[in-house]
């Protein structure tokens, strides 16, 4: 049937918002279903702010060998390239619309896939609901993208499980390395995040592996009390030589304020992305770790684990990786359907044995909310995450993709390589 309906039409997918681990499984999910489908199959160079300045790729040609497709799998960040591009309601400036619906009539444009995270799916609203206002035949589709795991009516969010996977392996390997010496210490390990502990709480996942999980995680869902974090630590630090503690870069003190800006200057601390988003979350574990130090007078060191969390591909989980890629095939055989202005989802059929199926929901029920852990799964005194919590994430980290290899490191597919004029 989708065969038939897709004749000749050609989908323009594009990337945007930070990279992943996974992410490009979603663009291979898009192009082979498209592929499949008969469709033609453009990608955005640079997400929605290139594609303005003529940025387009042709994915049929740049991905016609199937060991690209497979690289592109295995490969981290954004292929296309991405952007954080905001755009303003079409009634404040219609200029941006009027470029961007010209352009997607000059390459005949069937369907526009944007695959993203919670900035993304506003780009997609926004434009979703302009084609319905001017009468546009173009359909509009989401993708969910993001290691914050942040997005709304998706049981969860792909890259999320590759990220936790990589943290929870981290943090295993960050236990035993801090207990080898007979001294008192505290190591403060960083994690992204922004606004949401999803990340953070992925740290009690290395319990698995034999070692102890963090004795602390730190969840911006719950104002930090630094009088109550250090009793904690000195009582751990009473019946053992090291305590761990896992923190997320979002975390604010009682005054509401971040506690990493206190790490920053204040223009620094303050800037904004395009979304009014804090560009750059860092130094909470520094702050802690000097802290930490001066009131118990313990060795202390700050571990941030960075963007190393959003491009650990050898570490990538292969229910994360076949998960995106499944979205953005659902992605690309709704639009065939006719469908706009919708997300693609996760929706959990089961915990044992794990099962999703995929949906569809109003992207505009999506874009600019923000899904934080619930209290259930954060422990009564804030500082840890409950049982229900690894019932939840624990199904997201499980399996591997063994990379393919040369010159004994993880072969990735060629970058495109260049910019725009």
């Amino acid at each position: 049937m989708h065969t038939q309906h897709a004749k000749k039409k050609t989908i323009l997918v594009g990337q945007s918002g930070g990279p992943t681990a996974a992410i490009n499984a979603s663009l291979a999910g898009v192009y082979e279903t498209a592929h499949a489908c008969g469709a033609h199959t453009l990608g955005m160079r640079y997400g929605i702010e290139g594609f303005m300045r003529g940025g387009v790729v042709d994915l049929d040609e740049r991905l016609a060998d199937p060991l690209s497709v497979e690289l592109l799998e295995r490969t981290p960040s954004s292929y296309l390239g991405s952007c954080r591009y905001k755009l303003k309601p079409h009634t404040q400036d219609p200029e941006p619309y009027h470029i961007l619906f010209e352009r997607f009539e000059d390459f005949g444009i069937y369907a526009v896939l944007y695959i993203g995270g919670n900035d993304s799916m506003d780009t997609i609203a926004k434009l979703s609901a302009y084609g319905e206002e001017v009468g546009s035949d173009v359909r509009f589709i989401g993708i969910p993208k993001t290691i914050d795991n942040d997005l709304v009516l998706t049981d969860h969010t792909p890259g999320y499980g590759s990220a936790a996977k990589y943290i929870a392996a981290s943090m295993s390997e960050i236990v035993r390395d801090s207990s080898v010496y007979d001294l008192k210490s505290a190591t403060f390990v960083e994690i992204m995040g922004r606004d949401a502990g999803w990340l953070a709480g992925a740290s009690c996942l290395a319990e698995s592996s034999g070692v102890a999980t963090p004795d602390l995680c730190l969840l911006p869902e719950v104002t930090l009390d630094t009088d109550a974090m250090l009793n904690v630590i000195a009582h751990v630090l009473e019946v053992k030589n090291t305590a761990v503690i896992a923190v997320s870069e979002g975390v604010r003190n009682a005054s509401g304020e971040l506690v990493c800006a206190t790490t920053q200057d204040a223009a620094d601390g303050t800037r904004l992305d395009a979304f009014g988003h804090v560009a750059s979350l860092s130094g909470t574990g520094r702050f802690l770790a000097s802290l930490t130090r001066n009131r118990l007078g313990c060795k202390t060191r700050a571990v941030e684990l960075s963007t190393l969390q959003r491009c650990a591909s050898h570490m990538a989980s292969s229910t994360d990786l076949h998960e995106a890629h499944a979205l953005g095939g659902a992605g690309v055989l709704s639009a065939l359907d006719g469908m706009t202005g919708k997300m693609t989802a996760l929706v959990r059929a089961s915990d044992v044995p794990y099962l999703v199926e995929t949906a569809l929901v109003d992207v505009q029920e999506v874009a600019n909310k923000e899904r934080k852990v619930p209290r259930s799964f954060i422990r009564s005194d804030g500082m840890g995450v409950t049982p229900l919590f690894e019932r939840y994430a624990r199904p997201l980290i499980s399996g591997e993709i063994s990379p393919i290899m040369a010159g004994g490191v993880p072969r990735h597919i060629d970058p495109l390589g260049g910019g725009l004029a």
